[in-house]
């Protein structure tokens, strides 16, 4: 892997740069003048540095942030409305836009290292999602959230599915229906976020977090991050038995062993991530 590198649109101008420290990825969406807008490069972009950081030993946790005022304001809308000229109407073109941003949110999931969003500025529609998205969220005191499609005909059904399953029904109908933006206090109250912070602290605060998270053995991370979405949707008996199994997985671990031992002992485990 290589540290500091960027992904490029087209015109090689750098969508998505990358660093890693002390098994932190920090992931920064770097177009400002278009709001971070999840276009076709960024998905794309997004989609590549989720990929490599499964694949890549050394990241233990993700962040993703975002430079400029917003964090992400969603799709975006001129390429969207440029397609509305095929001969379709654009219809495969939407259906192929939906599918790769699908794609690409259910990769943050699906991911085994956890993925914490950095939110500074604003996060709208597609860029809500990607927040609702992430396994964390830190939000600066200045952060906004909004799902504002109903303004302007285009319902947030694919920002509802983890918005929906982050918040309380009816905080999410609220959101969904109203198109009103919600502040970060708000946000934190409704379990949007995790944490908010004030802005110069941001970024300290979330790196301290993701570095917290990337101390510990990676293999019990990986195996409790699936299982915690796995068991969500289950009936209460069905879940309980998928815990106990996945539970008696874990505790073959070498990982276990080492950390039980370490606790008896008094010492640091020593993390072998197996």
């Amino acid at each position: 892997m290589t540290h500091g590198s960027s992904m490029l649109a087209s015109t090689n101008r750098p969508l998505v740069s990358t660093s890693l420290n002390e098994g932190v990825l920090r992931v920064v969406l770097d177009r400002p003048e278009q709001r971070n807008s999840l276009s076709e490069g960024m998905i794309a972009a997004l989609q590549n540095v989720i990929e490599m950081a499964e694949r890549e030993r050394e990241v233990r946790v993700v962040v993703i942030a975002a430079e400029g005022p917003a964090f992400s304001a969603g799709h975006d809308l001129k390429e969207v409305i440029a397609h509305r000229r095929d001969d379709d109407g654009g219809t495969a073109y939407f259906t192929w836009l939906m599918d790769q941003c699908s794609r690409m949110m259910q990769s943050v999931v699906a991911c085994p290292k956890p993925v914490i969003a950095e939110v500074a500025g604003v996060a709208t529609a597609a860029g809500c999602q990607l927040v609702a998205s992430c396994d964390l969220a830190v939000a600066a005191d200045t952060a906004r959230f909004a799902t504002p499609g109903v303004n302007i005909g285009l319902f947030c059904s694919t920002p509802m599915i983890p918005i929906s399953r982050s918040v309380a029904p009816k905080h999410a109908m609220e959101m969904l229906l109203t198109g009103d933006f919600i502040d970060a206090a708000h946000a934190l109250r409704i379990g949007l976020v995790n944490k908010v912070v004030p802005s110069y602290r941001l970024t300290d605060e979330t790196m301290a977090l993701a570095t917290k998270i990337a101390s510990k053995s990676s293999a019990t991370i990986a195996l409790g991050k699936q299982a915690f979405y796995q068991q969500r949707n289950m009936p209460l008996d069905q879940a309980y038995a998928y815990g106990s199994a996945v539970m008696v997985e874990n505790m073959r671990l070498q990982d276990a062993e080492e950390g039980i031992s370490a606790f008896i002992e008094k010492r640091a485990p020593q993390w072998q991530d197996r």
